[in-house]
């Protein structure tokens, strides 16, 4: 008997180029399964698969490699965010007080 199976995605994104793949897996196949299988790989030669961050519909999940996937879940990569959000934070409060002295 075949092993039953299910559709889920796999989804990464630069800034000017996006990709979405859609692929049949086994049934209680893992985050990161499903992102190996998709040979994501050959469209973003620069991904890290194994150490990339990871989440399903916006929500980031801790450990890809336990979270088993539901039928039409997407797995979504995650880039490293270029600049620390505290710091940015800072330097719009800065240029923020100074206009105000102005």
């Amino acid at each position: 008997m075949a092993e039953a199976s299910m559709v889920v995605e796999v989804a990464y994104a630069l800034p000017h180029k996006q990709k979405i793949i859609s692929l049949s897996v086994p049934v209680g196949t893992s985050m990161l399964q499903a992102a190996r299988l998709s040979n994501i790989q050959a469209h973003f030669p620069e991904l890290d698969v194994e150490a990339c961050p990871m989440g399903i519909f916006g929500k980031a999940v801790a450990k890809p490699d336990e979270r088993i996937l539901q039928s039409g879940e997407r797995v979504e990569l995650y880039r490293p965010l270029l600049a620390d959000p505290k710091e940015v934070r800072k330097q719009r409060a800065a240029k923020a007080k100074e206009a105000k002295e102005e």
